[in-house]
């Protein structure tokens, strides 16, 4: 792969993974906020509990994505979560309510063929 190649998978992880933060951390309150979680199940696991799905994908794996630290394993649960924000969360829903959901699979899908480039401390665990 080359520079410019990397240089957008760079961009790509910062952008994606720091957009993702914005809906993760709200949800990071939701769960430390104590009281009843009103949190859809859609897993059938209890409200709870797919939250703290949804928070270690959208604020630790955002996390780790920024960083370029296992950029592939990271994408897994992003993708995973946005595709059932497409398919089962907004399922009914008209395309243009569920297109950004749609949009961060692809890009979560572009991260785990791709890997996170060179400019990711992926590279720094690499053996050579």
């Amino acid at each position: 792969m080359g520079y410019v190649e990397d240089l957008w998978l760079f961009v790509l992880r910062v952008a994606v993974g720091t957009s993702m933060l914005t809906h993760g951390i709200p949800k990071l309150q939701m769960l430390f906020a104590g009281g009843e979680i009103a949190f859809p199940d859609t897993l059938g696991i209890g409200a709870f509990w797919t939250l703290v799905l949804v928070v270690f994908a959208e604020v630790v794996c955002s996390g780790l994505l920024i960083l370029g630290i296992w950029t592939r394993l990271s994408s897994i649960p992003l993708l995973i979560n946005m595709a059932v924000a497409f398919f089962v969360i907004h399922g009914t829903d008209p395309f243009g309510k569920k297109e950004l959901a749609l949009f961060y699979l692809l890009v979560y899908l572009n991260l785990l063929v791709f890997g996170g480039g060179k400019f990711a401390l992926d590279r720094l665990f690499r053996r050579k």
